[in-house]
């Protein structure tokens, strides 16, 4: 089973001695779990992103930052485990967990990306309305997944891989405090809306990610550059 990891962390600058630290951590991360890490990244910050709504028939497109909070997403991980219980033990491994948190979602099928991710490359984050995230299988996901099927068509090789997610209620979201491990049901982030799936796009500039994310079938698409590095 694949699992989402969607890393929330407190925005502020590091001091290079503080990013080093960083760094060595989540290297130690990676050569704990290797074995079950299928993708990751970090995320370039969120003021260099953009948020685009309205759908793809009248989208409108902001630039970053647009967090309402003071925590943001600021990388994500795919992990392969037998079960949640073993996702949730990787997860509260990953550094983001002791001072923000980790949001671990069920994976309906994950699509690794099938062209080399680099700094070029976008994570395009899926966010819907909580009442309006369908059940797989029912006729509202069948409708949905067969629009992303249409919008594979167009755009070709430029969405290069990503995987819808399973409702909120599947999600859990880990955090480390003092040692103690906190689970809580659902998403970290309160908001009005929720992860629902991400797309990887290659692109030759920004504006071309942009007018890919643009296509996408969904309320909302948070689009941000990959960093492109091995630590998060």
């Amino acid at each position: 089973m694949h699992y989402f990891a969607l890393l929330i962390s407190p925005q502020r600058d590091l001091t290079p001695e503080e990013g080093a630290a960083k760094m060595a951590a989540y290297q130690n991360f990676h050569a704990k779990a290797a074995s079950a890490i299928r993708a990751g990244d970090a995320l370039q910050p969120q003021s260099t992103g953009v948020r685009i709504t309205g759908g793809p028939d009248a989208p409108i497109v902001t630039d970053g930052p647009f967090a309402e909070g003071a925590e943001v997403a600021g990388g994500y991980y795919v992990l392969e485990a037998e079960n949640l219980d073993e996702a949730l033990a990787l997860a509260r491994e990953i550094p983001a967990a002791k001072h923000g948190g980790v949001e671990v979602w069920p994976m309906v099928h994950f699509s690794p990306a099938r062209a080399p991710l680099t700094g070029d490359s976008w994570l395009a984050l899926l966010l819907e309305p909580t009442e309006e995230v369908a059940e797989p299988g029912s006729p509202q996901w069948n409708e949905q997944a067969q629009a992303h099927v249409e919008l594979n068509k167009v755009v070709g090789d430029r969405a290069v891989g990503g995987a819808p997610l399973h409702p909120p209620t599947t999600a859990t979201t880990v955090r480390v405090r003092d040692g103690e491990v906190l689970l809580t049901d659902g998403p970290y982030a309160e908001g009005a809306e929720v992860a629902n799936g991400f797309y990887y796009i290659n692109a030759a500039d920004r504006d071309e990610a942009v007018k890919v994310a643009s296509m996408i079938p969904a309320t909302t698409v948070e689009l941000r550059r990959l960093a492109g590095v091995s630590g998060l």
